[in-house]
């Protein structure tokens, strides 16, 4: 399926966007940048921009950047930035991996930079909540990497380079090797968590933003449950609590965070999908919190559902709620506005990305508009006007 690109659509997003500003919270109009994947059957081209307002997605995705297998995107904290990384399997000192961007006033972005990753399929991007570097895990290569940002927006050398060792082997196919997943911080940036697919562990390091460099916690894993394959990890806004979805057994785990010792613990494993839709060839992908801490989304991949729970974080417990249809095939990344407000997907089998309400007092997701045709959509982040 094409993605429709038309003169018109693209003069009037134009002009919706004219009012984009630096700061990234607090408008009523976003810009919903969509990571897709350009290789095989898809028609895709890289990082996509889609308006979205009060009542929805508008317009039809226009084209900003062009980059292979532009497979994540993630947006600076304070300044109109964005860096993307290329999910290919190259991972030489000349391959891509990474590349940084800046956000003019139309929402079209404009390459500053790129660098290596070094390691095989950069597949998950996070910017520190300082905004002073960026971390890459690398899922073939099963590594991560950290880089600082300098003052014009570009990435520096990388500061800190680690290479994974081991695996669970549980899954023989899936757990062979080392696989990193994902990076993220705690909320000052002190703190990297690397969920690593194949060990069966969230990896734990202290890191120092400033200049991009990291090393292992006092604490330097978690153990998860053997043969999930963690994939994602989100923090629930008051940092004790955290979850991390096991792509391999259709599971999300609740994690305990000590900010104070550098420590985390396991909780409860609640299931992602229906008792009777076990053994049907599900994965979990996407992971988050929703911006009250309300609830828990999880995107399912073979049921095509994104799984609702309700997160109780004085008890720092969280209850499954339930599964509402994605509207296509194979939901593989979406995100969640500031304002709680919208739940956007992209299904990247059907090619589409699709806007979902989301009900403030119960959770509930409800489609809303049209399903705007996108080949390979994976990813979505959300920048102001």
């Amino acid at each position: 399926m094409k993605s429709f690109i038309f003169a018109l659509s693209f003069t009037m997003s134009i002009h919706a966007f004219a009012q984009t500003k630096a700061e990234p919270h607090g408008s009523d109009e976003l810009i919903a940048y969509v990571g897709t994947y350009t290789q095989g059957d898809s028609n895709s081209r890289g990082v996509y921009a889609i308006s979205l307002d009060d009542s929805g997605l508008k317009g039809q995705p226009l084209l900003v950047a062009e980059l292979e297998n532009a497979s994540f995107v993630a947006l600076h904290p304070k300044r109109p930035l964005l860096y993307a990384v290329s999910e290919i399997g190259a991972s030489g000192p000349g391959s891509t991996g990474l590349v940084a961007y800046s956000i003019a006033a139309d929402g079209k972005l404009t390459k500053l930079n790129e660098r290596s990753t070094r390691g095989g399929a950069a597949c998950h991007v996070t910017v520190d909540p300082t905004g002073r570097c960026v971390g890459v895990a690398n899922y073939t290569g099963g590594s991560c990497i950290l880089f600082p940002i300098l003052e014009d927006g570009s990435l520096g050398e990388a500061g800190s380079f680690v290479q994974h060792v081991g695996q669970s082997g549980v899954n023989s196919g899936r757990q062979e090797a080392p696989h990193a997943h994902s990076i993220n911080f705690n909320q000052d940036g002190t703190q990297a968590f690397v969920a690593d697919l194949g060990k069966d562990q969230i990896l734990l390091y202290d890191v120092d933003p400033a200049t991009g460099t990291m090393k292992a916690s006092k604490q330097a894993f978690l153990q998860l449950p053997a043969g999930g394959g963690p994939r994602h990890f989100s923090f629930h806004p008051d940092f004790e609590i955290a979850f991390s979805n096991l792509e391999l057994t259709s599971q999300v785990a609740l994690l305990h965070y000590n900010y104070k010792q550098r420590t985390l613990a396991l909780g409860a494993v609640l299931d992602t999908i229906p008792e009777s839709a076990k053994g049907k060839g599900n994965s979990t992908a996407e992971c988050l919190v929703h911006p009250s801490g309300k609830f828990l989304y999880v995107s399912n991949r073979g049921h095509n559902s994104i799984a609702a729970f309700a997160v109780d974080a004085a008890s720092k417990t969280f209850r499954s709620l339930a599964n509402t249809r994605s509207g296509g095939e194979i939901p593989r990344g979406f995100g969640i506005t500031n304002d709680g407000k919208w739940l956007v997907l992209g299904n990247q089998k059907t090619g589409n990305v699709v806007a979902l309400s989301v009900d403030q007092e119960t959770g509930d997701l409800t489609p809303v508009g049209p399903k705007l045709p996108l080949d390979a959509a994976v990813n979505v982040r959300f920048y102001s006007k």
